[in-house]
């Protein structure tokens, strides 16, 4: 690690550490999930994102799921790096890719699907259908440089949640920035979570190095 921080146990098979807020501050406000994309490839993972929901939905609290795109999304990158597209364009596709890998990870979880965040119900995030993401997203930037690193940072702003983001790897440091240089989050996600009071992480426990 760079600095002092260190993570800790935070659900069966999982590690967590802050990035932004107290420690000791136990909320009830809704919690926004992003789920890293790259997770989808890990052998077992229903279980494992079982595990990590079922912690943090502790004293019902209301959890919504943003789902990356993750082998989907990077097709479409390679394309556009091979021929480029229109921005708008791939920026669709890619916010549409999400909502299939949330269509997966809801079924596989037995989780509702869910548009409206204002519903006192937790489940998957349908990106593609919910006014409120679509909201979010709008005022994102329209490249590669805003992935659903910042999506959630902008869903969890706009409906007062908070963020806990759900990696492949345990990040090497708690300071956003470095975070943001070396690609663990994505590059607009400094901006996207100006807002944001607490942002926390998590990572499968057995993976401690390397990128999401």
């Amino acid at each position: 690690m760079t600095d002092s921080w260190q993570p800790e146990p935070i659900a069966n098979g999982w590690l967590g550490g802050r990035l932004r807020g107290s420690d000791r501050t136990v909320s009830s406000r809704p919690l926004v999930i992003k789920i890293g994309g790259s997770l989808l490839n890990r052998s077992g993972w229903p279980m494992l994102l079982g595990d990590l929901i079922a912690a943090e939905s502790a004293g019902q609290r209301l959890v919504h799921l943003i789902v990356g795109g993750g082998p989907i999304v990077d097709g479409l990158r390679q394309i556009d790096q091979v021929e480029p597209q229109p921005a708008d364009q791939m920026h669709r596709l890619a916010i549409a890719a999400m909502s299939l890998t949330a269509e997966v990870v809801a079924g596989q979880l037995g989780l509702p699907r869910v548009t409206d965040l204002n519903a006192a119900t937790s489940g998957v995030l349908d990106s593609s259908r919910s006014s409120t993401c679509l909201a979010a997203i709008a005022a994102l930037p329209c490249n590669w440089t805003v992935t659903s690193d910042s999506i959630a940072a902008a869903v969890a702003a706009s409906t007062n949640a908070e963020l806990l983001l759900a990696k492949s790897v345990v990040p090497q440091t708690s300071a956003i920035p470095s975070l943001v240089a070396t690609g663990w989050l994505d590059g607009y996600f400094a901006t996207a979570s100006n807002n944001l009071s607490s942002i926390r992480w998590a990572a499968p426990a057995l993976e401690r190095s390397g990128l999401h």
